[in-house]
């Protein structure tokens, strides 16, 4: 399966929660692969703390691949390559975890029919390969949107199932961002429609995820004022307001990220030894990505029988 991680702003936590899922998703026993779109800003490697590759790959990046420099793009083997000492203990049931770096030095660019055969070439390729490919996008409504609507619509992929989830932090500008790239014109929905996609079809393949979420009853606020606490309150009953006036409630969230300050400080992956040895991350966040990453391959979470 195929599941396209998008989002309108940068820093809502799209790239640092998506490594987590595939993270956890290898540690369940799939094989994964994680592939870096985001295009102007290729850092999924630090991540995963693989060095060399931090700001993308000197050679054979997915950039060149997509532009006919290469004929197939670097593979980063993370559990081999990272300095994450955690990490390197790869246990003995976890999945393969492999990332696709971008260039460094890339950009965005205009998608051309060679780089569009050459896009679903490489995901058709990925799909026999692996049980999980998580495909991270620019921000907004970037020339890697576009190009993943139009591969995921093209006829050679008829028979690929893919997802899209859409990440916001908890914000009103955030939310009204969320919803505009999905709903509003030239958005995801419309977009994918002007490509051949079924509206129905496509409307369902999209899921919310809410990261970077203040929980106002958490011991994390419960030095604040009781004004404070009435107002943060006051915010998260508004913002839920919002996000169902804009078609992005809950019913279409497929989980909620804490606000958590590891994710915030470092966008490292969270593991059990985060949670349960060293204490630098907390319970909940860990439960909530496995919880996410669960429910990316559950039918029942995206309403399909």
């Amino acid at each position: 399966m195929l599941v396209f991680a998008a989002s309108d702003k940068g820093g809502t936590g799209r790239s640092v929660t998506s490594a987590n899922l595939a993270y956890q998703r290898a540690l369940a026993g799939d094989h994964v692969a994680y592939v870096d779109f985001d295009f102007g800003s290729p850092t999924a490697a630090a991540v995963f703390d693989v060095p060399g590759a931090m700001r993308g790959t000197e050679e054979s990046g997915l950039h060149s691949y997509l532009e006919g420099g290469v004929p197939e793009p670097a593979r980063i083997d993370i559990w081999r390559q990272t300095e994450h000492p955690q990490l390197r203990a790869r246990p003995n049931q976890a999945g393969r975890l492999v990332l696709l770096p971008g260039d460094a030095g890339g950009g965005e660019f205009a998608v051309g029919e060679d780089a569009l055969e050459r896009c679903v070439d490489l995901l058709l390729r990925l799909h026999g390969e692996f049980d999980l490919i998580v495909v991270d996008l620019s921000a907004g409504r970037s020339y890697a949107v576009d190009m993943a609507l139009a591969a995921t619509a093209h006829p050679r992929m008829r028979y690929v199932p893919f997802r899209w989830l859409v990440f916001h932090r908890w914000t009103r500008q955030h939310v009204i961002a969320a919803a505009g790239l999905v709903h509003k014109d030239h958005g995801i929905i419309r977009g994918g429609v002007e490509r051949g996609h079924d509206e129905e079809a496509l409307q369902g393949a999209v899921r919310f995820v809410r990261a970077a979420v203040p929980d106002p009853d958490s011991p994390l606020w419960a030095q604040g004022t009781p004004a404070q606490a009435a107002w943060m309150q006051s915010c998260d009953e508004a913002l839920r307001r919002l996000a169902a006036e804009h078609r992005i409630g809950d019913s279409v969230v497929l989980g909620v990220v804490p606000l958590e300050p590891i994710l915030q400080w470092r966008e490292q992956l969270i593991t059990e030894e985060d949670v349960l040895s060293t204490q630098i991350a907390n319970k909940e966040t860990l439960e909530a990505l496995e919880e996410i990453a669960r429910r990316l391959t559950d039918d029942d979470c995206w309403g399909r029988p």
